[in-house]
């Protein structure tokens, strides 16, 4: 069992540069929190002398120039208002999400509910570098997904039934890729260029553009920062809970192989990221596997993906 080193350690705790205060980090995935518990933010800033909070670019509060001698009362007076403590450290951080599919026209996924999943599962881990976890409902990518340690993006693949296009070129229209063109009367797709928004699929006024279902795009080794870059091709996976646990999966071995002191993005290689691509796609069932451009007559039925 790790040793409790004291609320003044704790990732959420972050000295400032006037080293006499300290910035107050708290724990509210996606973003999201209660008017209650705002409210109870509002509160507790105001009776520790705070004159104003701060949104971070993970989507939690910081309450900035905290006198550290009151640390463990700020902290359980956080806790006791369902935002606690968060994360700062080389530690499984604040997860980002966009509004997904619950209100965003165009989204795939329900973000916020996956990134609350998963939160529980593994906010606040201590790991050998700092871990950043972005979902992102759509390619727009709004919380850029691909700059963090491990994104997660819903993506939607287009299908096209043989014979049922009318050529009104509506889709061409909506199509930000430039990626569908009409030939011969119907709408042909260049699939080097689509990114698999699902935007052609809604905009079809006949709904004759269909899907099998939304799917899960996950990267790993993303980073943000001095020298940003764009995480790798991990796996593509058909529902959120097996998206969940291959973020799990992830995490795990990064526990267990990362070393400190160095980025993710920086030792992928080290850690032999192929090879555990391999590993990863081996152990996920068959049919929860996204591949694109394999998809079963009876998946065309399922539904348009929205």
């Amino acid at each position: 069992m790790l040793k409790d080193l004291g609320t003044h350690k704790k990732g959420g705790v972050i000295t400032e540069r006037n080293p006499e205060y300290c910035t107050i980090r708290t724990r509210i995935p996606a973003g999201m929190i209660t008017p209650e518990r705002l409210r109870g933010i509002a509160d507790i800033a105001e009776r520790y002398g705070a004159d104003a909070v701060q949104m971070t670019v993970r989507q939690t509060i910081e309450l900035p120039h905290m006198p550290p001698d009151l640390l463990d009362k700020i902290s359980h007076d956080l806790s006791s208002n369902g935002t606690p403590l968060g994360a700062e450290r080389d530690e499984v951080k604040n997860i980002l999400a966009c509004t997904g599919n619950q209100r965003c026209i165009f989204g795939n996924i329900d973000a916020t509910a996956l990134a609350m999943e998963i939160d529980k599962r593994l906010f606040g881990k201590e790991m050998p570098v700092k871990l950043r976890i972005a979902v992102s409902g759509c390619p727009n990518a709004c919380t850029s997904p691909m700059l963090n340690e491990i994104g997660i993006t819903g993506k939607i693949e287009p299908i096209r039934v043989p014979g049922m296009c009318t050529g009104c070129g509506t889709c061409v229209e909506y199509c930000k890729e430039d990626a569908i063109a009409i030939k011969k009367g119907i709408s042909v797709l260049d699939s080097s260029k689509c990114i698999d928004c699902g935007v052609c699929v809604r905009s079809c006024p006949y709904d004759l553009l269909k899907s099998s279902g939304p799917y899960y795009f996950i990267t790993v080794g993303g980073s943000r920062g001095r020298h940003p870059k764009v995480g790798r091709e991990l796996v593509s996976v058909r529902s959120s809970s097996v998206a969940a646990d291959v973020v799990e999966k992830v995490v795990s071995w990064v526990y267990r192989r990362a070393w400190s002191g160095r980025l993710l993005s920086d030792q992928l290689d080290d850690l032999r990221f192929e090879k555990f691509r391999e590993e990863i796609r081996g152990q996920i069932p068959e049919g929860e596997l996204f591949r694109p451009g394999i998809v079963a007559e009876e998946d065309i039925s399922a539904g348009t993906g929205t």
